[in-house]
């Protein structure tokens, strides 16, 4: 007799169980709640932010062009992953198809690596705005922008379809109880009952480079900022340039320590019942986060979405 995780079968296996908080029945309910609600919060701040972003003369920045991106990935992000937890939570069947989860994987990866290559292009925009602001309009040109953001969703693209051509030749040997509530990479290699020191070497490569390459420009680029900002004479200019940066800052921290912690350390020692909680975290907490966090610190974003819900207002008036 075969056990859901035992059977000899070469074939990839039909669909996956995603155990999410089964063994927990007593917070299924509680969490479809808190999932529900902030997902419908997140995709109404990022849309509202998009919109904002296109519709209102004064956002039409560099700045805000990354900012519209960064809604538009955190929106990707909630819809790949919460509606089939949704679904999971309020079902008795917990599955996702083989494809399905294929596609959930390659599209998760792919907007986590653009994330990491445009909250660096943000940190770049930043750095040019406070250090060289007589030369922000000839250096961060219209142009410029579009490269850096359509160099975040190849770069993105290229990372993922790796990933995805080494996951989709693993063996599992029937096994088909994945302990997350998505279908992810890591969990997908943990999952594998064939050698995975190829895929596990290459997963740590490409986040390295995806990860730390673009927070250590990062770092960079708030470091000279820093020294740029505590030259300022006026208290309220320095107040002003800090404010500028701190809400993009609190955003990094909200992406990279998570993701850090889940790509960063060794396979032998990667902890599902850890990881898939922390996914939970980065695929709809710092979504859901990420417009409150620029809307409460940014005086431009605040005018322009109160601009915006006085057009609605009009508009559903006639």
């Amino acid at each position: 007799m075969k056990s859901d995780n035992q059977s000899f079968s070469g074939d990839p296996p039909k669909a996956f169980i995603l155990l999410g908080v089964s063994d927990r029945p007593w917070l299924e309910l509680p969490l479809f709640v808190v999932l529900l609600l902030s997902y419908m919060l997140a995709m109404l701040e990022n849309v509202a932010i998009i919109l904002a972003s296109q519709l209102d003369p004064q956002l039409h920045s560099p700045m805000y062009t990354f900012l519209s991106h960064l809604s538009f990935l955190d929106l990707c992000y909630t819809t790949t992953t919460v509606p089939q937890m949704l679904v999971n939570m309020g079902s008795s069947q917990k599955t996702i198809s083989y494809g399905g989860c294929t596609v959930q994987y390659a599209v998760f990866h792919w907007l986590g690596c653009t994330e990491c290559i445009l909250l660096a292009a943000m940190a770049l925009d930043r750095y040019v705005a406070i250090c060289e602001p007589l030369h922000y309009a000839v250096l961060m040109h219209r142009a410029l922008c579009q490269q850096l953001v359509a160099l975040a969703w190849l770069s993105g693209f290229g990372n993922s379809f790796v990933q995805v051509v080494l996951t989709v030749q693993l063996p599992f040997c029937g096994r088909q109880v994945l302990n997350n509530f998505f279908c992810e990479v890591p969990a997908m290699i943990k999952l594998s009952c064939a050698d995975t020191a190829v895929n596990d070497a290459t997963l740590a490569v490409l986040v390295a480079f995806f990860v730390l390459v673009p927070l250590a420009l990062i770092l960079l680029s708030y470091g000279f900022i820093a020294r740029a900002v505590l030259r300022i004479q006026s208290s309220k200019g320095r107040h002003k340039a800090f404010g500028t940066c701190s809400s993009h800052l609190m955003v990094v921290s909200l992406f990279y320590l998570p993701a850090i912690y889940m790509y960063l350390q060794p396979p032998s020692s990667y902890s599902q019942e850890q990881g898939k909680f922390i996914s939970l975290f980065y695929s709809i907490i710092t979504p859901t986060l990420n417009p409150f966090i620029y809307t409460l610190r940014n005086k431009d974003v605040k005018g322009a979405l109160r601009r915006l819900l006085a057009r609605i207002w009009r508009l559903c008036g006639r």
